[in-house]
């Protein structure tokens, strides 16, 4: 399913990847493509009944933009199946392949062109406004390990995207933050899953303070760890005034 907000088309493909597709200029932006077999065709729920997106074997090859938040993020496979021959790919300045603990390509051997950016950064990409703003874990909140933040700061970054005005706005792996008030944000699209990030509560708060034209959660459901209730958070929202729609299925 494609969900339509103006001149933007956006899909969640799963986990993390978002497709965002803007006519006015005809330019295609991916965000944290791949990862448990979301692009590859092998997803599945493992018997869970939860709403996802299904596995497809996805090999676009039309992203003029790809944007990566931070490591756990870091699929070359799958920039490799959303990024075309002369894409842009916007990789947050502290990814580093060498520090992974899984098995993948180096940068060098990423398609296109490599950015790299920075935690508060702005950039022109192809027709297409980015900023950045911090993305991490409160070391007093529930998102921790061994007393550690699972995303310290400094480890990861959000998107915010503006495509000639219409900005949309992934947090990236982040609790909610100082940094998110007063955004100017027109689609936001938080994770809502119950660990690792804000949960379905906290990106129902946002959502209201940042009021934007709508809102579209992904990031949760893809394995156990990321179960979250999808229907309540949509009735959490609406009850606050703020449109939202889910895209759970193809």
């Amino acid at each position: 399913m494609t969900i339509h907000h103006g001149d933007l088309s956006l899909t969640w493909q799963g986990y993390a990847t978002l497709r965002i597709e803007f006519a006015a200029n005809d330019r295609v932006v991916y965000l944290d493509p791949g990862r448990y077999g979301v692009l590859t065709g092998e997803w599945n729920s493992g018997g869970r009944d939860v709403p996802h997106p299904p596995g497809v074997d996805y090999d676009a090859r039309d992203g003029d933009i790809v944007c990566v938040t931070h490591d756990h993020h870091y699929d070359p496979d799958g920039i490799a199946r959303v990024a075309s021959e002369d894409a842009t790919i916007v990789l947050y300045e502290d990814v580093d392949p060498d520090r992974i603990d899984r098995d993948v390509a180096g940068i060098d051997d990423l398609p296109g062109d490599v950015l790299r950016i920075g935690e508060r950064d702005d950039q022109a990409v192809a027709g297409v406004e980015i900023e950045t703003l911090p993305a991490y874990n409160h070391p007093d909140g529930p998102n921790t390990s061994g007393g550690e933040p699972i995303h310290p700061e400094g480890f990861g970054c959000g998107y915010l995207l503006d495509f000639e005005g219409t900005r949309a706005f992934w947090p990236g792996d982040s609790d909610v933050l100082d940094v998110h008030d007063g955004l100017d944000v027109s689609v936001l699209c938080p994770s809502i899953s119950r660990s690792f990030t804000m949960d379905r509560y906290g990106a129902a708060t946002l959502a209201e303070a940042l009021a934007p034209d709508l809102v579209l959660p992904i990031h949760y459901n893809t394995f156990e760890a990321l179960e979250a209730d999808s229907a309540a958070f949509a009735a959490d929202v609406a009850s606050r005034g703020v449109p939202v729609v889910l895209d759970e299925r193809a």
